[in-house]
């Protein structure tokens, strides 16, 4: 690329053209390592992320290497651990919206030690990458999100989440007296959503074994280049932890599919 030269001093009040946008990223790292003990007897013979959810016939991950494909995503690095060789296979055979590696662990690195490992595959590893984790079904604007994760000049961005309570609330005035009963409303805190984007430089600050979120996320929060990306009104986010939360994703899904 041929340097440009400095424009002239002028009297014209125009303002210089502002730099172009960054480009989102176009590669993504997947966590797909779980055991799900929680979501038992559907883990007993495959990992978390294979599970299905009901009424789909597709697998979690399936869901999601669609989704990043749909948000412009060219390449998914698949971190596998618990029974990787029956998501290798299904990876294998199945048709593909992008091109996706898979890396195992030889023995368990903990979340932060599988992305340092999983990083080191992406296609370019000095340009910016997404990553989620296995047990994620969700729909929303990545690109939005990276987006916001330029704009804050962040190292790193998570998406945040706000979960309905699986209880119902009771809502009371300053004389202790109710007023209303409310079932199931959505947290009054967000939570993590297990969606991420990270800038080139992330990679290195992550721990070889060990968990992210308790070491390199602090530390980024105390120097203020963490940044929570807050999911858009309307989207949808669910994480699959529990034989519940499938039943409920099923629901979910019969929902919006109807009249």
């Amino acid at each position: 690329m041929t340097d440009v030269p400095p424009a002239p001093r002028s009297t014209d009040s125009a303002a210089a053209s502002p730099a172009p946008p960054a480009e989102p990223p176009v590669q993504a790292v997947v966590l797909a390592g779980g055991q799900g003990s929680r979501l038992r007897p559907y883990t007993d013979d495959r990992p978390k992320p294979m599970v299905e959810i009901p009424g789909t016939g597709t697998p979690i991950i399936g869901h999601q290497l669609a989704w990043l494909a749909a948000e412009g995503v060219t390449d998914a690095v698949v971190s596998c651990g618990h029974l990787a060789g029956v998501l290798q296979e299904w990876l294998a055979g199945a048709d593909l919206p992008l091109r996706v590696t898979t890396v195992v662990e030889d023995e368990p690195l903990g979340r932060g030690g599988a992305l340092k490992y999983a990083a080191r595959h992406l296609p370019d590893p000095e340009a910016p990458w997404y990553a989620t984790n296995g047990d994620v079904w969700t729909r929303f604007p990545l690109r939005e999100m990276a987006a916001f994760h330029t704009e804050r000049g962040a190292t790193a961005t998570l998406a945040l989440a706000r979960p309905r309570i699986p209880w119902g609330v009771v809502e009371t005035n300053e004389f202790g007296q109710v007023l209303d009963f409310i079932e199931a409303p959505p947290s009054p805190y967000p939570v993590n959503a297990g969606v991420y984007v990270f800038g080139p430089g992330f990679a290195a600050l992550l721990p070889d074994v060990g968990d992210h979120e308790r070491t390199t996320f602090p530390r980024l929060a105390r120097e203020r280049r963490l940044a929570g990306f807050p999911l858009p009104q309307g989207a949808y986010w669910r994480a699959i932890d529990t034989a519940k939360d499938l039943a409920e994703a099923a629901r979910d899904l019969a929902a919006r599919s109807g009249p």
